[in-house]
């Protein structure tokens, strides 16, 4: 069966990590200046998109209730933003199962962006480029890209530059959700009101930026997130959290992206899984235990 002959595609959509991120100086466009290493693990929402041949519109259903499925949705705007270059006016059907924390840093939003794009590019045959399925995604946010790239790469401006890169060394990723989201915009912010001066991208970084292979072992010691000092103060939950992760013997704990949801990296499952039963003592918290990944997009 040819791309232009499908009638239905499902497509999972991994969650990310920021193994490093800094936040640089603002652009003209608005948007901060952002370096990252970015890496997806084993931990999926997936998407069903069908044809509808008795609608011309976009149908996004999902079986979280708390979720819009309105035109506000990263989802919807993706889909309609794709028939819009494509010039179609025809019935579209998305199904999102969501299993990714909403507001949590893990980048499930852009993910389930990026993975309409593609499964739409199938279903109808568009055969756009990998590039040009980029440069919509970076319309509808600056973490959309990298998953057209993914599972690692280096991403650079506003998140419009991705820059593949093997990792080596895998690990074994405890996820800690704290029970609650933090707003994208609020994260920034406070990252405005904490600083006095912008900051530069440190040489060790500059030298990162040169490779092409990485290793878990090598990149451990300078992994950071920009995004701690300004959030902390005023989520001390957070700075908890983190310590624990490191008390329960992680090589490192970090929260990813805006947060709010905190990682440690364990050289082994069985570390993990320990530390993961001890921090869901507390009711509040939700931990997922999964592996750095192998994959990204993936047409199922």
């Amino acid at each position: 069966m040819t791309a232009s002959a499908l009638d239905e595609v499902r497509v999972s959509a991994p969650a990310k990590l920021n193994l490093i991120l800094k936040i640089l100086g603002r652009l003209p466009n608005g948007y901060h200046e952002l370096w990252s290493i970015m890496h997806t693990v084993d931990f999926f929402d997936y998407l069903t998109i069908q044809r509808n041949p008795s609608s011309t519109s976009i149908r996004l259903t999902c079986q979280l209730d708390s979720l819009s499925v309105g035109e506000d949705n990263l989802v919807y705007r993706a889909a309609a933003r794709v028939l819009e270059k494509a010039h179609l006016v025809i019935g579209v059907d998305i199904h999102l199962e969501k299993h990714i924390p909403m507001g949590a840093g893990l980048g499930g939003g852009s993910s389930d962006a990026a993975a309409t794009i593609l499964g739409l590019v199938q279903l109808l045959g568009l055969g756009w480029s990998r590039q040009e399925m980029a440069n919509v995604g970076g319309e509808i946010g600056s973490d959309v890209p990298f998953f057209f790239y993914a599972p690692q790469a280096c991403i650079r401006g506003w998140g419009e530059i991705v820059e593949p890169v093997t990792m080596t060394g895998n690990r074994w990723v405890l996820l800690v959700n704290p029970g609650f989201p933090i707003e994208t915009g609020w994260a920034y912010q406070r990252v405005a009101e904490s600083r006095t001066r912008v900051p530069s991208l440190p040489p060790e970084l500059q030298q990162v930026q040169q490779e092409q292979t990485l290793d878990f072992g090598e990149l451990m010691p300078l992994m950071k997130n920009d995004f701690e000092t300004a959030l902390f103060p005023a989520i001390p939950r957070l700075a908890e959290i983190k310590q624990q992760l490191y008390d329960l013997g992680a090589d490192v704990a970090l929260l990813s992206g805006s947060g709010s949801t905190l990682f440690g990296l364990f050289a082994d499952q069985a570390g993990a899984l320990r530390a993961g039963k001890t921090l869901e003592e507390n009711p509040q918290i939700t931990v997922y235990c999964v592996k750095t990944s192998s994959v990204g997009l993936a047409i199922m």
